[in-house]
């Protein structure tokens, strides 16, 4: 999956047609691009109008203007319904992390070493493929994350879509929100907290699996003896993580 054809390294001229397309097809209306630019009326119609005079002259295309495209596509994608998650990359202290958002909230944080393309094409798997690069529809998260790494932020108070997890998985991801920065629990801790006190290694795959970690803080869980246990972005970012919030490891 490409995720944005904007960075692509392509002259404009060369990269604005597949791009205009992918675009359409990432908002959920590649087919009545393809129509409308065949001159279908009814097709044309379906489109907001901006995007339509934005597709007109494709053979001549500037990168701003091809910018113009992808936010009138993102804003007419949104406004049509059809825009199911949306997604945006964010540079903090511990990497690149990619984002992603659903209406019902925040869905997905990603790592750099979970591989981008591979997460937003599971992602489109698992919940919808109208997938658009929309950051508007996450500059809330982006601004409280970035807060959280420059020390002015403990806690989120983001609507979460955790619809990515289920069962005893869920169950323990609820609890980890409770977990108060600068806290940790043990594995074995937050198994009795949930009425498990037997599944110390569920909860630790519970935590490996979540799928948005920093929000939700699998970070602040550790072994009985005090050691790090695993991390899915790395025992180096668990460690950060856990010496920005002044919690010792």
């Amino acid at each position: 999956m490409t995720i944005d054809p904007l960075t692509a390294g392509d002259s404009p001229a060369a990269v604005a047609p597949p791009a205009a397309v992918e675009l359409a097809a990432a908002s959920g209306r590649g087919a009545a691009v393809d129509r409308a630019a065949a001159g279908d009326p009814a097709a044309e119609d379906r489109l907001a109008p901006d995007v339509a005079v934005r597709l007109a002259p494709l053979t001549a295309v500037t990168p701003e203007a091809l910018r113009g495209l992808h936010a009138a596509l993102e804003d007419a994608a949104d406004r049509a319904g059809v825009l199911d998650v949306a997604y945006r990359t964010l540079d903090t202290p511990v990497g690149r992390l990619l984002l992603a958002a659903t209406e019902r909230g925040l869905v997905r944080v990603a790592f750099e070493v979970e591989d981008h393309d591979a997460v937003l094409q599971r992602l489109a798997d698992r919940l919808s493929p109208r997938i658009l690069h929309a950051p508007a529809r996450l500059d809330a998260a982006a601004r409280a994350i970035d807060a959280y790494f420059a020390g002015r932020r403990t806690g989120f108070d983001l609507p979460l879509d955790l619809s990515l997890s289920h069962g005893f998985r869920r169950l323990v991801l609820e609890h980890l929100t409770r977990i108060a920065y600068g806290r940790t629990e043990s594995y074995a801790d937050v198994a009795r907290t949930v009425g498990r006190p037997t599944a110390v290694r569920a909860v630790g795959s519970a935590c490996a699996a979540n799928p948005i970690p920093v929000v939700v803080p699998c970070h602040r869980v550790l072994r009985s003896d005090g050691s790090l246990g695993g991390y899915l972005g790395g025992l180096a970012v668990k460690s950060a993580l856990l010496r920005l919030e002044g919690a010792a490891a």
